[in-house]
């Protein structure tokens, strides 16, 4: 096998939580154009179902799945179905988030708590059920999208001269930066059974910010420009496919050197 080979996700079964929001919609297209047959799933249907269309319109295998991060039921009820329709899960893409608790700091302890967990009680759960169907198989990857504010702290000289006025909150940070070690820890579980769990970190994705915003933060990366929207998707197909089989519990910041700096 060539090492271009090695990047295929033919005949690989894929998991990703989420798919229609900023980063998850290029992450679908990556992992459906890489050749695997694809689960979506997210508690909003509607736009979920037309990312699947849209990615069958292409000639790619894309099924999309009701699941709600907030309910055990619903977490267990997508792991059966993918095992039942596929017999399989070969790699899991942790990327749904709630941010139920983003602004501010004083909040309730159940404010903090709603956002917890999903954003950490169920990673766990998920990528136990998964992790565990992948340890049987002996073979899988599980890839969590963290961000590079999981890394760093905030920069609030990014909003010099906008009209934005942040309001930061603690949580995102750290649940972010908590993911970074749960996946240490998850890829020395779950490692013994070759099943490789790895982070990427995104940064700030350009979304119509304004453009005192976009010249700030472009000018705190080192490659001098915010993300786009093609700008994940040769890392997940990489930490996806058979090309990094000896990488895991590792981060990979896919932020244009905003982090080195």
């Amino acid at each position: 096998m060539s090492v271009l080979d090695s990047f295929s996700l033919a005949g690989k079964v894929v998991v990703v939580t989420g798919g229609a929001g900023l980063y998850g919609r290029q992450i679908v297209a990556a992992v459906a154009g890489g050749g695997g047959k694809v689960f979506i799933a997210a508690r909003d249907q509607t736009k979920l179902e037309a990312v699947a269309a849209e990615e069958r319109a292409a000639g790619h295998d894309v099924t999309a799945l009701a699941l709600d991060l907030d309910a055990d039921a619903s977490i267990e009820a997508l792991h059966a179905t993918v095992i039942e329709a596929a017999g399989r899960c070969d790699v899991l893409v942790n990327n749904a988030v709630t941010r139920s608790a983003i602004s501010g700091w004083d909040h309730k302890l159940e404010d903090y708590d709603r956002s917890l967990r999903v954003n950490a009680s169920a990673l766990f759960k998920i990528t136990s059920l998964f992790g565990k169907s992948m340890a049987a198989q002996k073979s899988g990857s599980i890839i969590n999208i963290g961000s590079m504010m999981g890394m760093v702290g905030l920069e609030m000289a990014n909003y010099d001269g906008t009209e934005m006025m942040p309001d930061p909150s603690p949580i995102y940070h750290y649940e972010k930066g908590g993911m970074l070690n749960f996946t240490r820890w998850a890829a020395s579980i779950l490692g013994k059974d070759n099943v490789r769990v790895n982070c990427l970190s995104p940064g700030g994705l350009y979304s119509g910010q304004p453009e005192r915003f976009v010249q700030n933060y472009s000018d705190r990366t080192q490659l001098g420009r915010m993300a786009n929207d093609t700008d994940l998707m040769g890392a997940i197909i990489f930490l996806a496919s058979d090309a990094s089989a000896y990488v895991t519990g590792t981060n990979i910041p896919v932020d244009g050197g905003y982090t080195a700096k």
